[in-house]
């Protein structure tokens, strides 16, 4: 099985990339997972500690191929606000909370939560489902990276599962992949 040997950063390489996996974001901060590319080629991931994969990241393998990594879509809820204080005090609330917390530009993102979403809405933001890629915020804490989005997890956990890559737009499709979803 071929092994993940180094972990390019977006903006650190070319983008040019031999194949893809499609992670969520759990999937995407795991030490030790075995996955499935587009193209059906197994490899693993095992590293000291947990890293932090983002959408355009690759994956440099063993093999001295690079395997890009696509944010999956995931169930989530966007939240709007009347202003940026108005956003600033519910982005207050879901931080008092611990929640993973997307900014995307004016409106926040967080996993869908119906009592989160109600929380909002009595605080005056308006919440929409919508399904998107989930790439929040590393937190105060988190270790800098290159382009300001890295961080750390350390979930306290050392799982080895396998996942497979969903399908998606690609120069080369295979149909006999089944698509992979996240966990329920």
């Amino acid at each position: 099985m071929l092994r993940v040997t180094r972990i390019e950063k977006r903006g650190d390489w070319d983008g040019d990339c031999d194949d893809r996996v499609v992670l969520d974001y759990d999937y995407r901060h795991r030490r030790r997972i075995t996955l499935a590319t587009e193209l059906g080629v197994e490899i693993l991931l095992n590293l000291a500690a947990v890293p932090d994969l983002r959408a355009g990241d690759g994956l440099l393998l063993s093999n001295g191929k690079t395997i890009g990594v696509v944010a999956a879509d995931e169930s989530l809820m966007e939240i709007s606000c009347s202003d940026p204080v108005h956003l600033a005090r519910v982005a207050w609330h879901l931080g008092n909370r611990h929640l993973p917390t997307e900014i995307a530009g004016n409106v926040l993102r967080i996993r869908n939560d119906h009592v989160i979403g109600e929380m909002a809405v009595g605080l005056g933001a308006t919440v929409r489902e919508i399904q998107a890629p989930f790439d929040p915020e590393g937190g105060a804490y988190a270790e800098a990276s290159s382009d300001s989005h890295g961080h750390n997890h350390n979930h306290g956990h050392d799982h080895h599962d396998h996942v497979h890559s969903a399908e998606c737009n690609h120069d080369h499709h295979h149909d006999h992949h089944q698509a992979w979803k996240p966990p329920a």
